[in-house]
């Protein structure tokens, strides 16, 4: 049975086989534990029984106003682990919680517009693209900003997408 908790420290000694995928954005230590110290309830790992770890959500809430939202930074599951829902669970976990605790207006998240699996999973999910950020992703390929409107906001003024793409000078980031 999969037992999703909050990340732990000792975590980060034992999650590199879920961030082998050539898809998984990889970050340094420090920036693993500022996350874990300043959105605890943004970081959650799902567990097989012997305390494997099939995949992991991290995010945080962030912006102003009607800006304020939770964001994606990373979900990622072992390619061993996928096609369970996995992914959905932690999703529908970040999204709860930056509806029904932080009262945020949506959720957000950046995707390689390459990685169409996942587009059409976060599309089933309810997202969508709200804009094409050019050269996102380490100054070569293209990323997709993609939202879902949460409770708060009621008139879905935050997925109408924009028109025309951004670059990422152009992104605000709190």
């Amino acid at each position: 049975m999969t037992t999703i908790r909050r990340f732990c420290c000792n975590d980060l000694l034992r999650f590199t086989s879920v961030n082998l995928d050539h898809l998984t954005e990889t970050f340094n230590m420090s920036f693993y534990m500022t996350y874990l110290a300043r959105w605890p309830d943004y970081f959650h790992v799902a567990q097989a029984p012997g305390n494997r770890i099939m995949g992991y959500i991290m995010g945080k809430v962030e912006g102003q106003g009607e800006s304020w939202h939770g964001h994606v930074t990373a979900v990622t599951v072992s390619p061993e682990y996928r096609r369970q829902q996995l992914a959905k669970k932690l999703m529908n976990l970040l999204e709860d919680i930056s509806d029904k605790i932080d009262k945020a207006y949506f959720v957000d998240l950046f995707v390689r517009a390459s990685n169409i699996p996942a587009i059409k999973m976060y599309e089933k999910l309810g997202y969508v693209i709200y804009r094409r950020v050019l050269r996102y992703y380490s100054g070569e390929e293209d990323g997709l900003d993609m939202r879902k409107a949460l409770s708060r906001d009621v008139e879905k003024k935050s997925i109408i997408p924009l028109k025309r793409p951004v670059t990422p000078d152009e992104l605000e980031y709190d």
